[in-house]
């Protein structure tokens, strides 16, 4: 898949599903699950990596986890999903060069067609502008934007007016500059609702309301993995606690167990 197949999509009204992983295990899942688009998201810093936020995430981690989901992948190269990956922290914030040398190492080392990048500033519209003169697809991401979570916090975004003129003109200046999709998240859902209308690339929303040309999730989130959910994300399954139960009780057979007579070290086995 392309990521101009994503604009097709939303001319013809297909809806969009996107879903993250981290490593070739989830990578495995969500391709068997029919997504159209693998996010290796820098949300893996918490999923994976145990982090608060999302800004300790590396460059060097992000390439390293991304071909790791690549190797997850059992399907003919034609068939399988999308692969964008998130540019963290400082990786594009510091001119458009390093951006570029960024962006151009995680599509030239992995599977990844596109990135993803946060918020629309005039810098990082220069930026985008750059890496898709240099043949780099962009991914936009508006509204709540983890890297600014010392800004902005993890609260919903765009809740007056005011702000919600400010995304609209954000999202149309990602338009312009030539970005593919927009990731749209934590914001009302009539600005998702209204800014599908007024693009003709997709909206994609997380927490923006289902009138969105397609919805992307953190996929440790939806199997109920996380301790703790997002509002805008509960999950589908307490996948966490069947686990803990599940093994608890491998565990408690393990310790009932009676020893045998004889070691594993010495049955005999046939080769």
């Amino acid at each position: 898949m392309l990521p101009d197949d994503l604009i097709r999509y939303k001319k013809t009204g297909r809806q969009i599903a996107i879903l993250t992983a981290w490593d070739s295990l989830s990578a495995a899942i969500v391709e068997a699950s029919g997504a159209d688009v693998v996010l290796v998201g820098d949300s893996l810093a918490m999923v994976a990596l145990g982090h608060a936020t999302t800004l300790p995430v590396t460059l060097e981690q992000m390439l390293h986890h991304t071909q790791a989901v690549e190797r997850g992948f059992t399907t003919a190269l034609k068939d399988q999903p999308l692969i964008v990956c998130d540019l963290p922290f400082l990786s594009y914030q510091c001119g458009e060069e390093k951006a570029v040398a960024a962006a151009g190492s995680l599509l030239k080392n992995s599977c990844a067609a596109a990135v993803k990048i946060e918020g629309a500033e005039p810098e990082t519209i220069a930026v985008i502008e750059r890496l898709i003169r240099t043949g780099i697809p962009v991914m936009g991401h508006l509204g709540l934007t983890p890297q600014a979570v010392h800004r902005l916090g993890y609260r919903r975004q765009a809740e007056d007016s005011l702000s919600q003129q400010k995304i609209i003109q954000q999202a149309l200046r990602l338009e312009e500059a030539g970005c593919f999709s927009i990731v749209l998240e934590h914001v009302p859902d009539a600005l998702g609702s209204s800014l599908k209308k007024q693009l003709k690339i997709p909206v994609i929303g997380i927490g923006a309301g289902e009138d969105c040309d397609g919805q992307v999730r953190v996929t440790a989130d939806l199997i109920g993995l996380n301790a703790k959910q997002p509002p805008f994300s509960p999950a589908l399954i307490e996948g966490r606690q069947i686990f803990i139960e599940v093994l608890q009780g491998w565990v408690h057979q393990q310790h009932l167990a009676k020893n045998s007579t004889k070691s594993s070290s010495e049955q005999e086995y046939d080769y």
